[in-house]
């Protein structure tokens, strides 16, 4: 199947990636014009899939997917922020207040297949709304409030029955991937920590943003020796076994989770050291050479073209958490700002495709449209796009209570029991067994109650 996948992928790219050849987006980084005039452009064809705003629609809602609308509105409150452009202010808002839920981010109709990554992806937003002083609506919940309330409804979920602590990839024990302790999920629980850490000076926060570092470092999921990131661990398995498939925005989260914490706690060692080596995987891993080394990367999926739509958002997380960390981490700025810019450079290129001749594609490093087309590719371009202006944004940083961030504090929102799991003993091989052998003796008597029956 995967082959035939890169048949079908190396087919496509040949026969259509030529259809984008003369449209192809001109960026040059050194023009806030032409760095503002492209970041438009995505973003208008990146909200054109979005219909939540209409009549008889659900606000904050996309098709198929709950997560990505959080997703989605971080990356145009970041484009907001570096463009000035407010023309999706309004529907952003919009969208963050309908999904709220009870200022948690667990909206009723839509909790029962949410996960922990699903969860926190809306805090995010909602942090960097309250970091970039993004509009409050007057009686609105303030966005550090609804932040602090997926950290509080996410806490509680902490497992220490297995593995000795960490966060279950999913909520619930009837859930696909319970047992599963994943790289995202804690590590995106991490840095909503740290970032509310940095942002109140609250204790609460700076103490959990140290113990998830330190129990992922106990796991595969942070390898301080090796200075990798396993994508997850089985709680099974006392999450000893690990699934490696590298993918970028596991390096972003526990990144920029980093840097938040490197600038809190005044350059601490403990920081730089993970910051230093994490960021030399990264460049490696997904800054490729043979790209020339400047140019992003999915390099689990995107060479054969099999990325599916939740992977082809994670280089835009990657773009706006690394830009980011140049401002709050400023001698990591030589290395990052240029491969931002490069990439940036290469993306408007791929936004070549389609009818409008502006689709953006997936592969940055290719010169011409790869064919494919998709909301999360226009997400991604428009992040690494509109990070490109940081050149010209020095006093540009996430700001925090003390330099002028107005957003309100409210450190019990969101805090309920009712949407708590109840935790269940993982399966464990005598469990299987014996269901084997329930199993087996409920037929035996099946069997015979039928021959009795018709004897």
């Amino acid at each position: 199947m995967v082959r035939c996948k890169q048949l079908l992928a190396s087919f496509l790219t040949t026969s259509l990636a030529g259809r984008g050849m003369a449209n192809a987006m001109e960026l040059n980084v050194g023009d806030q014009n032409s760095v503002r005039n492209a970041a438009r452009t995505v973003a208008y064809n990146m909200m054109s899939y979005y219909h939540g705003n209409e009549s008889g629609q659900i606000p904050g809602k996309l098709q198929g997917t709950w997560w990505e609308g959080g997703a989605m509105f971080m990356t145009l409150i970041q484009y907001w922020h570096w463009t000035g452009d407010t023309s999706y202010n309004e529907v952003t808002t919009q969208g963050m207040l309908w999904q709220r839920g009870k200022d948690d981010f667990f909206p009723k109709n839509d909790s029962s297949f949410l996960g922990n990554d699903d969860q926190v992806f809306w805090g995010l937003a909602a942090m960097t709304a309250a970091e970039l002083n993004f509009p409050e609506g007057e009686g609105d919940p303030s966005w550090l409030s609804l932040a602090q309330g997926v950290f509080n409804t996410q806490v509680p979920r902490w497992d220490t029955q297995t593995c000795g602590g960490g966060l279950r990839w999913q909520i619930f024990p009837y859930q696909a991937g319970y047992t599963m302790k994943n790289a995202i999920s804690n590590g995106g629980l991490f840095q909503l920590a740290a970032r509310l850490g940095r942002y109140t000076k609250n204790e609460t926060y700076i103490q959990w943003a140290e113990k998830i570092w330190d129990w992922s470092a106990t796991t595969p999921l942070l390898n301080v020796v090796d200075w990798t990131i396993a994508d997850s661990t089985g709680s099974g398995a006392d999450c000893k076994d690990h699934g490696d498939t590298q993918w970028s925005y596991n390096y972003g989260t526990y990144l920029s989770g980093a840097a938040y914490m490197y600038n809190l706690t005044n350059e601490r060692t403990k920081w730089k050291t993970a910051i230093d080596n994490y960021l030399a995987t990264t460049f490696r891993t997904f800054f490729p050479q043979d790209f020339g080394g400047q140019i992003m990367s999915e390099a689990s999926c995107e060479p054969w073209m099999i990325c599916d739509r939740n992977q082809d958002c994670f280089k835009g997380f990657l773009s706006s958490w690394l830009t980011f960390m140049t401002t709050i981490v400023p001698y990591t700025a030589p290395e990052i700002i240029p491969k931002i810019q490069q990439s940036a450079i290469a993306a408007a290129r791929q936004c070549s495709g389609g009818d409008s001749g502006t689709q953006c594609g997936r592969r940055w490093h290719q010169n011409e449209w790869d064919g494919s087309a998709s909301l999360e590719a226009d997400m991604s371009a428009l992040s690494v796009i509109s990070s490109s202006m940081v050149s010209f944004r020095d006093e540009s940083h996430p700001l925090t209570h003390a330099t002028g961030g107005t957003s309100k504090s409210n450190p019990n929102a969101g805090a309920r029991e009712d949407i708590q799991p109840k935790h269940i003993r993982d399966i464990t091989s005598g469990d299987r067994a014996g269901a084997v052998f329930a199993t087996l003796t409920f037929i035996s008597l099946w069997f015979c109650l039928l021959t009795w029956w018709f004897s």
